[in-house]
Formats: C-alpha cells, structure tokens, sequence
C-alpha cells in the first residue's frame, strides 16, 4: 500500500498553489467515481490529492441566465432532474440519466464527467504505467508501444476518428449531448481563467492518443455552459448490450429545428462510436430544408458514417449507428410544440 498526501482546498487560488506545490504527481479529486477506479487499475498513481468539494459555489445551476450554466462540481443526479432541464432541454438530462448507475449519479460530478478515460480494455488492463509495458501495449499509457486493439478484439472501439496510434473509443455520454449543443468548457489555472468550445476540448488521436483533453495539469473545470437554442425537440438515444449501467454501443444525441414539416437545422453529434464525441455535420446537411420522413432520417444516418473505418468485428456500428441516428431523429421530431 502506498501512501497518498490529501489537502482540501476551499478555492481555486488555493487548490492551484496546492497543485504548484506538488508538481505533476498531484490529482484533483472531486467525487472520484472516475479516479479512484484509475487507480486501482494502476493508470493513475498520484502521490497527493486536492479536495476540490469545499470551493464554494462550484456546484451552482443557473438556468435564469442567457446560458445554461453548471458549475463543475454539480452532481449528474441533480443536473438531470432540474426542471429547466427537464422540460426544455431533454437531450441532456436524458445523456446523464442514461449514464452509469443512479448511486454514481448522485456522487459523479458534470464536470468530472467530461475527463472519463476510454474503457478500451487493453487501456484498463495492459501497460502497467507510463514508463513500463505491461501484457498488452497501449499508446494511451506508454506513448510509442503501440496499440494492442487494432487487429485485435475490437468490437467495442472506434470506427470514426481513428489513427494508426489509437481506435478506442470516447466513453461518455453526457459530453455527446454538450457537443450537439455547442457548449463550451470554462477552465481555470495558474494563468487564470479560460474558455474552451466542447469542440476542441477533445483531442483526436493522431500521433498521440494520451493527450486526449486540451486541459493542463495544474488546470480544473470550473464550469460547463451551454446556450439557450430551441432544444425542446431533442433526444440523446442510446443503444447498450444491457439496459442498466453500460456503455454506448451506438448513440446520437439530436436537436432539431423544424418548419412545418421541413427541418430547418439539426445538430447531431455520436456516441459509442468515435475516439472523441462526433459532431456529424454530413448528416446535418443532408436533412437541411428537405422533409424530414424515415427514409431521410436513415439517409442522414448512414452520411454520418461516411468516412467510417472499422476494424475486424465492429464494421456492424455502421448500419447500427446509421438507425440509431434515424430514430434519433423522428424522436426528437415528435417532441416539437
């Protein structure tokens, strides 16, 4: 067992100088739901924790504003069922409630949530720490050893976004629905304060599949803020081998704007699917102007996965993803005023 130093701060000047003081072996730590399981797999071995629980007003939701705005340490549970959310923006209330377990929702925090790493398996269970190889080689944990699920078991991982490096899949759910909303990511560290759209946040692979946020170390997310468009006719939907507590297999999170029968924009971002949350522009565009039926729906659906490159046994995410986009669609559709 190895000793683990703990300091709570009670602000953010004083949870980076905590940080400063320890260098790059401290961890943030908020519900943990996410690091401690880390840990226990050998990912993470920080040597110092900052309690970042007791900063005042980092759990706030604004719903009154021009934005949307959660404070980073609000709770899944509790982001999801506000009324506000609920009733006008269901796409994500629904990605937080479709994830995990309701006892992680009511420890997991919003912002923590968008730091999940991949549940790859050869990432969870392979290279034993940053400067050694374990039984599988992971470019995620040991940059340049390689990359153990591509001609393997591969099932589970990415056919959009994927490099000679990485295919591993992006596991959330909850920053899926952000990115078809266009949110943004407020950043706070040893220079200040920063924005950043949820769109640039995640990092493809390419050459260097372990940065995979655009934050620092010594950074946090203070808060996560979404604008208030039309979102009454939205969905995020999610298709899982086992209905309780698991992971996308496949899921599309969709806000729709219609005229008449017509679709007048559409935002569309996948899950399940993708190495970072996808936002599927193809698809936006094919449905532009036109009526939207089923037929259309499947088309937008299969112009999302266009540019797919499956491995050996995921190429079934395709016309899997393709239909999950489809009834994204005509759900969020029927929920129009």
């Amino acid at each position: 067992m190895r000793a683990i130093d703990y300091t709570r701060a009670d602000s953010l000047e004083a949870a980076v100088e905590a940080f400063a003081a320890v260098g790059l072996d401290a961890r943030y730590i908020a519900g943990g739901t996410t690091l401690y399981d880390l840990m226990k797999l050998g990912v993470e071995r920080p040597v110092h924790l900052i309690d970042v629980t007791g900063i005042v007003g980092l759990d706030t939701i604004d719903t009154d504003g021009d934005v949307l705005r959660f404070g980073a340490l609000a709770l899944m549970s509790d982001v999801a069922y506000t009324p506000a959310v609920q009733d006008g923006y269901p796409i994500l209330s629904e990605s937080l409630l479709k994830a995990a377990s309701q006892q992680l929702r009511n420890m997991a925090t919003v912002g923590g949530n968008l730091l999940q790493r991949t549940r790859c398996p050869y990432f969870r269970n392979g290279a034993g720490s940053l400067s050694t190889v374990g039984v599988y080689p992971c470019n995620k944990r040991v940059p340049g050893s390689g990359c153990a699920a591509i001609g393997g078991l591969d099932r589970g991982h990415a056919i959009l976004g994927v490099s000679d490096a990485c295919i591993a899949v992006s596991p959330g759910d909850w920053p899926v629905a952000l990115t078809a909303m266009g949110a943004s990511v407020e950043i706070h560290g040893p220079a200040g304060t920063r924005t950043v759209p949820i769109s640039d946040f995640y990092r493809l692979p390419g050459d260097t599949p372990h940065l995979e946020f655009d934050i620092a170390p010594a950074e946090l997310i203070t808060a996560i803020t979404v604008p208030k468009a039309p979102s009454r006719s939205s969905t995020y939907h999610k298709i899982r081998d086992r209905e309780s507590f698991a992971f996308a297999v496949a899921s599309a999170a969709v806000v729709v704007e219609m005229e008449g029968a017509n679709v007048r924009t559409a935002r569309i971002a996948l899950g399940g699917v993708a190495t970072i949350p996808w936002r599927a522009q193809s698809a936006e565009e094919t449905l532009r102007g036109k009526q939207l039926t089923p037929e259309l729906a499947l088309e937008a659906g299969r112009a999302a996965f266009r540019d797919a490159r499956p491995g050996q046994h995921n190429a079934f995410k395709s016309d899997l993803g393709a239909r999950v986009v489809a009834d994204a669609l005509m759900i969020a559709a029927e929920r129009r005023a």
